[in-house]
């Protein structure tokens, strides 16, 4: 692990927020940490937005980290609302799988899948979520959030006077159950994201 791998990317202006930055340094120049990113299949391919946090995966790998890139089979049919006007258009299951498969082989343009010492990781969150039951979701997840908390987002409080329903609304309680089975199955420490993720990140 290089000791200056967190500052380099400050450096570079990588770096907009974090939760606590001392003990994420310490923890980068301490061991090998796993992280993810989310991509959501909204089209058949990725797009030039994605770039940059292809890029971070890449080079946290490149530095002894493990990546995990996670397809989101199952948010990708709810619609993330971070920053839009209008209600997403809902696609069919089948659209949204065959798009996750062409963004998966994207990813592995760029991302090693198939390191002898370090692989990355890839995962689609459709495994998870879509074996999730309603009553399980509401008693088990709901529960840990409340209104007022999901209402304070920034990606909330732009649509509440044109709209939001409750499918994009809860998006953010999918991102944070999407971290959550991350951290359960593969020890993942780290949600990498753009600034428009901030809130649901968080």
């Amino acid at each position: 692990m290089s000791t200056d791998f967190f500052e380099e990317l400050k450096l570079r202006g990588l770096v907009h927020q974090t939760t606590d930055e001392a003990a994420l340094t310490k923890q980068l120049n301490e061991e090998s940490v796993k992280l993810y990113i989310g991509f959501d299949p909204t089209a058949d391919s990725l797009h030039i937005g994605h770039l940059l946090p292809i890029l971070m995966l890449r080079r946290f790998q490149q530095n002894g980290h493990v990546p995990i890139a996670l397809v989101g089979g199952g948010t990708g049919m709810i619609g993330d609302p971070s920053f839009k006007d209008q209600e997403r258009q809902l696609n069919t299951l089948d659209t949204v799988l065959a798009w996750s498969q062409s963004i998966k082989s994207q990813l592995s343009r760029f991302i090693d899948f198939d390191d002898a010492t370090n692989p990355a990781i890839i995962a689609n969150n459709y495994e998870w979520l879509g074996e999730l039951k309603l009553i399980d979701f509401l008693r088990d997840i709901g529960k840990n959030f409340t209104i007022n908390y999901m209402m304070s987002k920034e990606s909330v409080k732009r649509r509440i006077e044109s709209g939001i329903s409750y499918t994009e609304f809860a998006y953010q309680l999918l991102q944070a159950y999407d971290f959550l089975n991350l951290y359960d199955e593969h020890g993942c420490l780290l949600q990498l994201g753009g600034s428009d993720q901030w809130g649901n990140i968080t």
